[in-house]
């Protein structure tokens, strides 16, 4: 199965936000829910990361400004 894309993980994310703000949740169901879903920002951040290090790179490139390459994935 592939990796969902951005926009599928964050409709996701904003699932989980929904659920949990429920006032009909109880407390084990919200507990189960921000368990099972820990990881899951941590991975879209290094996602939200890669995507900002290009982003500079393309501004600083179209700025005039030398190219600086600093990717770590």
């Amino acid at each position: 199965m592939a990796e969902p894309n951005f926009q599928e993980q964050l409709e996701r994310l904003e699932e989980i936000v929904r659920r949990l703000e429920a006032p009909d949740l109880d407390l084990d169901a919200a507990l189960k829910l921000f368990e099972d879903n820990l990881g899951f920002p941590g991975v879209r951040r290094e996602r939200l990361t890669a995507a900002e290090a290009k982003v500079r790179q393309v501004l600083a490139t179209h700025a005039g400004k030398p190219k600086v390459e600093d990717f770590d994935g």
